[in-house]
């Protein structure tokens, strides 16, 4: 269905305490982690700004929506988490899934995730598509990574390029996103799988290298593994990890400027994550850590800071369920140019972070109360276009912000 109405929005950022963690050099405080609604490190008030711009609803009747890629010519590929791929054209969704996806285990969180189309896809053609695989019974399932040629509405030469090592009966935590960085390298964000935080947390799976539990993945966009990888002269480690000691990220952004890798991560109760994601580093989980366990609010980490392990750049305490992350280069809000957007789904927002070098400067919620915020990506247009998701697997839609000039 084609919408032509829109909402305008004249929005005032909502006056909102944030936890900007980059640059703290004293011990953080482990007390501080424990209770929710206490915000740990420094924190900075955020002043009043206006941003003018309408919702634009491009096509609603979507099912789960949870990624989309933008293809030329204005076409829009939507995965949906129930196993169909979707093509939206000319403003209209098509009616029938598009054809070749694998079968999924659709249940819990698993389902059809992520899709980015290759560097060069005016060229190959090539879509590259996450989503939680069954064993031959479905009674367990992993993250995987397909890559497929686009060719007449159709995904051709159906190619698996990446099986976790993360087999479980489990129905969470898969991950996954998906970024090609500017040199043309393949990240996938994984989830720790809810491997309970218990016992010796140092030998959590998330921090262990034999495994992909909680890792960040760095591959050849055919899947074969970079020679520089960190790990992969070491022995026993797994040489497609980039980075590891990560709970569940579902967001990746490569700077346009940098080349540095962002993630964004779900922490417990409490203790959402932007990280820095860099080679061969530990991001923590569950040794480290700012959230605490679900109901008791009885705490899970030995701290909140460790010597060889990394600090987030920036945390939400009480947790926004963090969901996808862009880095904003567009001309059609020049105020927005370099800015950090996050979706989220229990805070139901848009949130916008300004960065001075990796140090948050400032954070401001907009498009908030409409929705679980799933999938956000920047258009090739220009504008910034969001999924919603609706929590009880209903209608849902793909919408887009426009700016308004201010009378």
């Amino acid at each position: 269905m084609r919408m032509t109405t829109a909402t305008t929005v004249r929005y005032a950022a909502s006056v909102t305490l944030i936890a900007s963690l980059a640059g703290v050099a004293a011990p953080l405080s482990a007390q501080g982690a424990a209770n929710p609604t206490t915000p740990p490190a420094t924190a900075e008030v955020q002043r009043t700004q206006l941003h003018d711009f309408r919702i634009v609803t491009v096509v609603d009747g979507l099912v789960s929506p949870w990624g989309f890629a933008f293809l030329p010519g204005g076409d829009i590929l939507v995965t949906q988490r129930g196993g169909q791929l979707r093509l939206i054209r000319g403003g209209k969704l098509l009616p029938e899934p598009i054809a070749g996806v694998p079968a999924v285990r659709a249940s819990g969180q698993g389902g059809l995730l992520d899709i980015v189309t290759h560097p060069k896809f005016a060229e190959n053609k090539l879509v590259y598509i996450s989503y939680s695989k069954p064993n031959a019974d479905g009674s367990q399932g992993t993250t995987a990574v397909i890559r497929a040629r686009w060719a007449n509405d159709r995904l051709n030469d159906v190619q698996e390029i990446f099986e976790a090592k993360v087999w479980s009966a489990g129905r969470g935590h898969y991950g996954s996103r998906l970024a090609f960085d500017r040199d043309g390298y393949l990240f996938i964000t994984l989830g720790d799988r809810q491997v309970p935080p218990v016992g010796d947390l140092e030998h959590h799976p998330a921090q262990d290298l034999t495994t992909h539990h909680g890792k960040t993945i760095r591959l050849k966009d055919d899947g074969s593994v970079p020679a520089d990888n960190p790990f992969v002269n070491t022995p026993g480690a797994l040489p497609e990890i980039w980075s590891y000691g990560h709970r569940n990220m579902q967001g990746i952004a490569i700077h346009p400027v940098t080349n540095q890798v962002w993630t964004i991560e779900h922490g417990p109760q409490g203790g959402d994550e932007l990280n820095l994601d860099q080679a061969g580093k530990n991001y923590g989980w569950p040794v480290i850590g700012f959230g605490v366990n679900y109901g008791s609010g009885k705490q899970i980490h030995t701290g909140t800071i460790r010597a060889g392990m990394e600090q987030p750049v920036n945390v939400w305490v009480p947790s926004i369920a963090v969901q996808n992350i862009v880095i904003y280069t567009g001309d059609k809000f020049p105020e927005w140019k370099g800015s950090f957007f996050v979706g989220s789904l229990v805070g139901e927002r848009l949130v916008r972070l300004t960065l001075d070098g990796t140090t948050v400067k400032n954070v401001e919620n907009m498009v908030q109360g409409r929705g679980r915020i799933r999938g956000l990506r920047q258009g090739p247009d220009g504008y910034l276009y969001l999924a919603f998701e609706d929590a009880a697997g209903g209608p849902s839609k793909l919408v887009r912000l426009e700016p308004v000039k201010r009378s």
